[in-house]
């Protein structure tokens, strides 16, 4: 489990590739290896990668990362190249203050900037998500005006939702375009998204509710609710 409040910022030191995956190398990251294992958690732009080697005691630091073709085709990894930096957090400990929202780092799919604008020092950024097809369908249902989205493992505040054009745009403070790589992908590049898991679990357990035995009961409560509702519209004289 991660919260999406950054870490560290990691360069990409080496690519090795093979038709399996790739081999990837995250130098330039002392700072977070102190507690570091083999085997350890570590989101990668907000996708979670087990640590395979590391060596904290080299200058720059440097952990390396196996990725599969799966998540090379579900996440913005397979377009990063040597010399890309790389937002890093490791997995929450028990014994910190929680910040940001519950954040899997099970990237959902990735999705795409389509321009920004400044608004001061903060800078509104504006995405869209890639058209719904039968085997990924629409994320747009978990995307809600100041609700929570992980867009490249860092936790953010959706500002705005256009469901017609597919799109959503937050706003990143100064702070936060210093903190993260977000503010200095260009547009048309590709981001990671993860939707807030309990939206997810919400949608689940009321379908699962409907769809049930509890489905009539279900269906009879919102019934009463609507009747009650229109009831108090008419007898104000509301039309």
């Amino acid at each position: 489990m991660f919260t999406g409040l950054i870490e560290h910022l990691g360069t990409v030191s080496s690519i090795h590739r093979d038709g399996g995956g790739c081999t990837l190398t995250i130098s330039d990251c002392t700072a977070i290896l102190g507690d570091c294992h083999v085997g350890d958690s570590i989101a990668v732009n907000g996708a979670c990668l087990t640590v395979t080697e590391f060596d904290k005691d080299q200058d720059a630091g440097y952990f390396k990362t196996w990725l599969a073709n799966e998540t090379l085709d579900r996440t913005d990894l397979g377009d990063r190249k040597v010399g890309d930096q790389v937002n890093l957090e490791r997995a929450m400990g028990a014994h910190v203050r929680f910040g940001g929202h519950f954040v899997q780092a099970h990237v959902d799919t990735t999705a795409t900037i389509r321009k920004r604008a400044y608004d001061g020092d903060s800078l509104r950024l504006w995405f869209q998500l890639p058209a719904p097809t039968a085997t990924r369908p629409s994320l747009l249902p978990y995307l809600i005006s100041k609700g929570y989205v992980a867009i490249d493992g860092a936790s953010l505040t959706i500002t705005s939702v256009d469901d017609a054009e597919r799109t959503f745009s937050v706003m990143l403070i100064q702070h936060t375009q210093e903190k993260i790589t977000l503010g200095k992908k260009a547009d048309g590049a590709r981001v990671n998204i993860e939707v807030d898991m309990v939206g997810k679990y919400v949608e689940k357990s009321v379908l699962a509710a409907l769809e049930g035995g509890g489905g009539q009961a279900m269906r009879n409560w919102v019934k009463k609710i609507v009747e009650e509702t229109l009831g108090q519209k008419g007898a104000s004289g509301a039309v």
